[in-house]
């Protein structure tokens, strides 16, 4: 059975009250049923993982590689903007991964326009909202999904 780790940073706990102008009024558990539902009937199990600590996310990286996981989805929410330290986890990783924003980060502040997580990355979509985590999973499944660096 293939596994799929979904990985959630800072405030993605707070969906639905967090400026929900920006990041609408479905909640972090909304997200997790809309996946679930999607992946029903599929020999996938989804792993779900949300910290606000930048250290237990590179820890989950990390298990999640050593696991030999199928392939990762994240959101690392301000990390994105700031931490290398969290590329490094992913670029090390040797996992398939999907960078998802559900707001698009090109539209927003200067600061949040540039993702040191990127690279590390298969890909990144961004502004789709949670549907932007539905076509990370289907990548993911598409056998065409890379290992990354």
């Amino acid at each position: 059975m293939k596994e799929i780790v979904i990985i959630n940073g800072p405030n993605l706990n707070r969906l639905g009250k967090r400026e929900p102008e920006i990041y609408g009024s479905e909640t972090l558990d909304d997200l997790e049923k809309q996946l679930r539902d999607h992946a029903n009937g599929r020999e996938i199990e989804l792993d779900f993982f949300q910290s606000n600590s930048e250290g237990e996310i590179i820890d989950r990286i990390a298990e999640a590689s050593d696991q030999g996981v199928s392939g990762m989805i994240i959101n690392p929410g301000a990390f994105t903007h700031t931490s290398i330290a969290l590329y490094d986890a992913l670029a090390g990783a040797g996992l398939p991964c999907v960078e998802v924003h559900l707001s698009n980060i090109y539209r927003r502040e200067s600061f949040r326009q540039k993702s040191f997580t990127a690279a590390a990355c298969d890909g990144v979509i961004s502004g789709l909202g949670f549907y932007g985590y539905i076509a990370a999973f289907d990548y993911l499944l598409s056998g065409s999904a890379r290992r990354s660096r």
